[in-house]
């Protein structure tokens, strides 16, 4: 029997002689080379063994445990050894392996001698933070009944935002564990299905004051396609009707601005090739369907987000130099000045012009920091939208008083136009910077989705199996068992085994390798490598998201959703900075106020006696005089 592609593995484990390769298959031992791409990745065929130091995995452990332990704080190789150390010196764990990728340390002991606990603590003693996972699990597979969810989140602004997203998400029914990456807006959610369904997690961010958007899942029950051909309103109908008699289909929704019809369906009763297959036969053939990545969604999102804050700071910038150029500048150019000092009802024209080119910055362009401080309000949280928006508010309400107050009584105060304009100005420029910085953040996960192909040739075989043609279908549709050709200066489509031809592929994508290997019948291929010379068939045994490709895509995923621990303190001391600071600016005032008042009371009451005693002299030397 042929082995899977997720018997594949990357890094080097501790103890595996390099004379023998790691993974042998009972009845083949294949011509792999001695890699581990993913760690704890087990195949659901018995006939593949792991072998360590020369033995099986399973032998010699009768009567063991094996566990699998979350680690958090790990940078580096040496962070993963000093946790492999930590735990294999404590008596009676037989082996322990840590992939520093997957946070993930696999442990094997005698459960007589060694506690679940105790392995945890020796973790932590290490330095580092552990969580037992309820059993040994293949990637992105959770324990039975619950499923993986991956959701954009906008309008976060802070580490605040990202606590109360977590603790919202938390806190619903169902919801097992949730992890929200600020730098990617990304959201992990596991879940009870029977509890609680995405729309419902969806709502509660949303209810919350923040945009959020269901991606994908491990339950391959939703599509999003793109659909070209829908030009007025009798082709919507036309499509509706198609969907509408289709078998499977749950609901859809199809979104006019953007040409995306989004599909949930039965997985079990139809597939997404023959949903999209259905739709464009039952259309005859009007439309024309391609399966929208959700990757790419999400990049375009931020590029979007990018482009958008630029917007807002360019604005905020030509109107702010004029604000700083009437303060500043003009004052020392008399031409200027004398204009700026006409008056023009109760305030003078400079007056006028600042206060209506700083309205707009503040109302307009500032709105957005409004939004988000009543959403952090509301939430029962502080960020620094929320001094933002004190700050400005300030400057600007003061300065609107302060004019006011003039016309009203002839004393002029200083108006603080300026600040609250270029506070904001600079502001947008930090969080336009932040997008660009968020955006190459992302630009891992899109060169790696940039690897596979967007097409694939299918060969089209009868009941007999025989080959009766070929046809170009999206590569997000193939389904195991698919044949697929691979024609020479191509890539593989999808990973698989050889079925028939031979040629060189270049596998340096995965392997590091650049020299090409030879691919023939029953050798593994996977999806994204580069075919040099002939044409080969495969048949694909993996697909979405239990590829090679996608499962790195995932690790890159995990790897961003991650805290270190002085991350971690980082995000508690930002969450209560702002309110720490506030509770400062409101004692300060009002110890001042005190202290200011206590002054003026005391000058005055010894005022008052200095008078009296004055007083009291001069009618003593008065009444003396009239005797005398």
């Amino acid at each position: 029997m042929s082995l899977g592609i997720s018997d594949l593995q990357l890094s080097q484990v501790p103890g595996v002689r390099k004379s023998r390769p790691l993974i042998v298959a009972e009845d083949e031992a294949g011509d792999l080379e001695n890699v581990r791409l993913l760690d704890s990745y087990e195949s659901g065929d018995n006939s593949h063994t792991i072998v360590i130091d020369g033995e099986g995995e399973g032998e010699g452990e009768e009567g063991m445990k094996r566990i699998q332990v979350r680690v958090t704080g790990m940078t580096c190789a040496a962070c993963s050894n000093s946790v492999e150390s930590a735990l294999k010196s404590v008596n009676g764990i037989l082996r322990a392996s840590v992939a520093l990728l997957q946070n993930k340390a696999d442990v094997v002991f005698d459960p007589a001698l060694v506690k679940d606990d105790d392995i945890k603590n020796a973790i932590e003693d290490a330095g580092f933070e552990a969580e037992i996972l309820a059993e040994p699990s293949t990637f992105k597979t959770k324990t039975s009944g619950t499923l993986l969810g991956h959701f954009t989140i906008g309008g976060m602004t802070c580490a605040a935002c990202v606590n109360s997203v977590e603790g919202i998400l938390r806190d619903l029914p169902g919801v097992k564990r949730a992890v929200v990456a600020l730098a990617t807006s990304l959201g992990e959610v596991e879940y009870d299905p029977t509890v609680i369904n995405k729309d419902d997690i969806v709502n509660a961010i949303e209810d919350a004051g923040f945009e959020a958007a269901f991606v994908q899942s491990n339950q391959q029950d939703k599509i999003i396609l793109g659909v070209s051909g829908v030009f007025n309103e009798m082709d919507v109908l036309l499509l509706e009707g198609v969907l509408s008699t289709l078998k499977g289909v749950r609901q859809f929704r199809y979104n006019r601005i953007s040409s995306e019809l989004e599909v949930h369906f039965d997985p079990e009763v139809v597939g997404s090739r023959s949903l999209v297959d259905g739709i464009e036969g039952g259309s005859g053939m009007k439309f024309k369907l391609h399966v929208m990545n959700p990757y790419a969604r999400m990049t375009s999102k931020d590029v979007e987000e990018t482009s958008t804050m630029f917007r807002l700071f360019i604005s905020s910038l030509f109107l702010s130099i004029p604000i700083f150029f009437i303060r500043v500048i003009c004052p020392h150019i008399p031409l200027l000045y004398s204009l700026l000092l006409w008056r023009c009802g109760p305030f003078v024209m400079g007056d006028w012009l600042k206060w209506a080119l700083v309205s707009v910055v503040q109302f307009v362009i500032g709105k957005r920091f409004y939004i988000a401080a009543g959403r952090a309000l509301r939430n029962g949280s502080t960020n620094m939208d929320v001094l933002v928006a004190l700050g400005t508010s300030a400057s600007y309400f003061y300065s609107v008083c302060a004019l006011l107050y003039g016309a009203a009584t002839g004393f002029w105060s200083p108006t603080y136009f300026e600040t609250s304009s270029m506070l904001i100005t600079f502001v947008l420029l930090g969080k336009y910077l932040e997008c660009l910085a968020k955006g190459k953040t992302s630009d891992a996960i899109k060169k790696l989705v940039e690897l596979a192909p967007a097409t694939a040739l299918l060969v089209v075989k009868d009941k007999g199996g025989k080959c009766t043609g070929e046809r170009e279908i999206d590569a997000l549709l193939i389904q195991p068992g698919d044949t697929l050709k691979v024609l020479p200066g191509t890539k593989v489509p999808a990973d698989g085994v050889v079925v028939w031809g031979s040629s060189y592929v270049n596998e340096s994508m995965v392997t590091g390798e650049s020299a090409p290997v030879l691919k023939e019948a029953n050798s593994l291929v996977i999806g994204g490598t580069i075919n040099l010379h002939g044409a080969f068939q495969i048949q694909a045994t993996k697909v979405g998201s239990d590829a090679v490709l996608n499962q790195i895509i995932s690790l890159v995923e995990t790897a961003q959703m991650s805290k270190a621990p002085i991350q971690k303190f980082a995000d508690f001391v930002s969450v209560n900075y702002v309110g720490f600071m506030l509770c400062l600016y409101y004692n300060s005032g009002t110890m001042f106020n005190v202290f200011h008042s206590s002054l003026l009371f005391s000058v005055g009451a010894w005022e008052m006696q200095f008078l009296l005693h004055k007083n009291h002299t001069n009618l003593n030397a008065y009444f003396l005089d009239q005797v005398n």
